[in-house]
């Protein structure tokens, strides 16, 4: 089995669904004949044909209300918004009426749609091309929201995401699309959804991240473990709905917590999972919860972008900063 890479995971996935149900295309901006501006659809439209592989206007609102319409009569379509910063004007359609399709019809009509998004920083791009907007989705009620952090991951939840039959945003880290490979079989078994991984069990203190600083908190890991703190690595994966379950019984085990995301401090996802904590895990807490984070300031272009995301040297530093709290 060849080991691929996280991009080539998600073309696999999306392969398999086109040919296994009718149901199933693929709409956006060069999607078709390009394959895409990262090439997660290279090929496809050769295999499946146009009518299964659209290429687009260049007009995110359309995108976004063609893929209601046809989630709406019976098809499965898996859009993409080809950079994070592009999905603005899709959110009327996302949010007045995906999401809330089930509920307005009394569950007589769902919206089995996916909106693929590439997110995140560090690959250069211009303005507009590196958001990490996630906790704006997590805040509407009717989607689900997950981001891979590995090929393997990216291929059982891309499945599962096209499977389910609400609508889901899926968000791709784009700094990782190929930076690094995994054997995956290519044999259509969905991973599920709404869980937590635990990448790496540890005892003194719980780290909590997703998508591409996924990376650099497993790293971060290894770090502490050289200096003898044993860190337990959580990727939450799917974060609305949150399984916090699985992070409450980890800061159990551990007493302390840093949580790490790309996206900038102010309410950003970590802000929500911290709440909870504070409100459903207080006497377990050893130390205040630790958020190493994005600024509040917008993604600078690259000779300054590394410099916002977060580092193994910060959450290295926070971590230590739980230990001597207790």
């Amino acid at each position: 089995m060849a080991a691929i890479t996280l991009i080539e995971a998600l073309t696999q996935a999306m392969a398999w669904e086109l040919k296994h149900d009718p149901s199933v295309l693929i709409l956006g901006e060069d999607v078709g004949v390009n394959g895409g501006v990262f090439r997660a659809t290279a090929g496809l439209q050769q295999i499946f044909g146009p009518e299964r592989v659209l290429d687009t206007p260049l007009d995110e609102t359309t995108i976004a209300g063609l893929s209601v319409g046809l989630a709406t009569q019976g098809m499965r379509p898996i859009a993409e918004a080809q950079f994070d910063g592009f999905v603005y004007p899709m959110l009327d359609h996302l949010i007045c009426h995906a999401a809330r399709m089930r509920n307005r019809t009394r569950g007589r009509l769902t919206c089995p749609l996916v909106l693929r998004v590439p997110w995140g920083g560090g690959i250069r791009a211009p303005e507009h091309h590196s958001e990490a907007n996630e906790a704006l989705f997590t805040n509407v009620p009717g989607l689900r929201v997950v981001m891979p952090s590995s090929p393997q991951r990216a291929y059982g939840l891309l499945l599962a995401a096209i499977r389910d039959p609400d609508p889901v945003i899926f968000y791709e880290p784009k700094r990782i699309y190929r930076q690094y490979k995994e054997e995956v079989p290519d044999d259509g078994e969905a991973l599920p959804l709404d869980v937590c991984y635990v990448l790496r069990d540890g005892s003194d203190v719980t780290l909590v991240s997703w998508g591409a600083q996924v990376k650099e908190t497993l790293e971060a890991a290894e770090a502490l473990a050289a200096e003898g703190i044993s860190a337990e690595v959580i990727d939450v994966a799917t974060l609305k709905p949150l399984d916090f379950d699985s992070i409450a019984e980890s800061v159990g085990k551990t007493g302390r917590c840093v949580i790490v995301h790309e996206a900038p401090y102010t309410a950003g996802f970590g802000a929500e999972i911290a709440a909870r904590l504070a409100e459903q895990s207080m006497y377990d807490l050893l130390a205040p919860v630790e958020r190493v984070t994005g600024y509040d300031t917008h993604i600078p272009l690259f000779r300054l972008e590394m410099k916002y995301l977060p580092s193994v040297a910060r959450i290295v530093a926070a971590a230590k900063r739980t230990l001597q709290a207790s």
